[in-house]
Order: structure tokens, then C-alpha cells, then sequence
């Protein structure tokens, strides 16, 4: 459990920063360059993912469970978990979906973790899941609030995008649904062990 929460704190942590202290990410960029904070920062990142999937699958050997669902869940979650893959490329794809979420990413990342902590109707739910699952949870709804405040301030960075397009949304629903049902009919099973609707 150690190792998971290890890995929680590097990864949310370092994704945590602006949500802080934005003038204090900015002076870490400007004292060490744009380029070795960028370095710096997937570094950590990709130490903590490490160490996140590591940890998570240490304490799936011996769960320590916490809550339970009615197994009628696992459809509710399937759902939720429906559009994530869209929203997804929708945050690099500019169109109505794009505009209408205003942050599809971080939507999408609510969603993931709501459908898996809803999808523990099987297991039982853990408290790993809840680290996990509930940890990217409370991060994406901190973020989105920092977003807001930054946006009204005039202190929100712009990120490049591809040109808005009207295929974009078409392009995001399709690839989204395509991912969606390659995730669930075998990488889901093939990356952690686990087949979203049994079998």
C-alpha cells in the first residue's frame, strides 16, 4: 500500500503544482527553463505511474476491502465509462464537444474514476480502489476549480491545439467508441487481468 501511495503523491503531486501555487510553477519554469521543468516534470510523472501500477497490483494480492455494491453497479459503471475514450480525444480534437465540457479531459478523468469505483460490485470495493480511483477523483474536481479561478484572473496558460474542425467531434465519437470497445472486449483483461463484463 506504501508503494501506491508513493506513487500517488509523485504522479498527483507533480500534476498539483499549478493547482497550488500557479505564480509558483511559474517561477520554477523561469529559475529552471521551460525544457528542464518539462524534463523534471515527466520524469516524476513517469516514476510515479510506475510505482502507482506497482503498488496497485501489490495490494490487489491482499485486498483490504472496504465497501460493496449491488452487482447491478457494473452496468451503471460500463456506462459511465462509456463516453471516456471520446472525451479523451475530444480534448485534442477542438469542436462542440470540446466547447461544450470546456475541459473534456479532466470530465474524462472524473468518469474513469467513478465508473471504477462504481465497477468494484464483483470484488468488493478496496481500500487501494478507493486511493486510487478516488485519489484521480478528488484531483480532476480540485483541477477543474483551479481552471475556473485561473480563467477568471487572466492567469490561465494556453496550450496549442489542432485547428477546430467540424470532423473533430465525428473523429472523437468514433475513435472514442473504437477504443472503448477494444478496452472492454481485450486490452482491460490483457493490461491488468481483469474482463469488464466477466467471462
Amino acid at each position: 500500500m506504501l508503494v501506491l501511495i508513493l506513487g500517488l503523491l509523485l504522479f498527483l503531486g507533480v500534476h498539483s503544482v499549478a493547482i497550488v501555487s500557479p505564480a509558483g510553477r511559474d517561477r520554477l519554469v523561469a529559475q529552471m527553463g521551460e525544457g528542464a521543468w518539462k524534463g523534471l516534470y515527466s520524469l516524476v510523472s513517469a516514476v510515479g505511474l510506475g510505482l502507482i501500477v506497482w503498488g496497485y497490483g501489490l495490494a490487489r494480492e491482499n485486498p483490504v476491502l472496504v465497501y460493496s455494491l449491488p452487482g447491478g453497479m457494473r452496468h451503471l459503471a460500463a456506462l459511465v465509462l462509456l463516453p471516456v475514450f471520446v472525451l479523451l480525444l475530444a480534448a485534442y480534437l477542438p469542436g462542440r464537444i470540446q466547447r461544450a465540457t470546456k475541459h473534456p479531459m479532466l470530465l474524462a478523468v472524473k468518469l474513469w474514476a467513478l465508473g471504477h469505483l462504481l465497477a468494484q460490485s464483483v470484488t468488493g470495493g478496496s481500500l487501494a480502489d478507493i486511493l486510487l480511483f478516488g485519489g484521480f477523483l478528488l484531483w480532476a474536481a480540485a483541477d477543474r476549480v483551479s481552471l475556473k479561478r485561473r480563467a477568471q484572473a487572466g492567469t490561465l496558460r494556453t496550450v496549442p491545439v489542432l485547428p477546430a474542425s467540424g470532423a473533430n467531434d465525428l473523429i472523437a465519437v468514433v475513435g472514442g467508441l473504437a477504443l472503448y470497445g477494444l478496452t472492454v472486449m481485450w486490452a482491460h483483461a490483457a493490461l491488468f487481468g481483469v474482463r469488464p463484463f466477466g467471462g
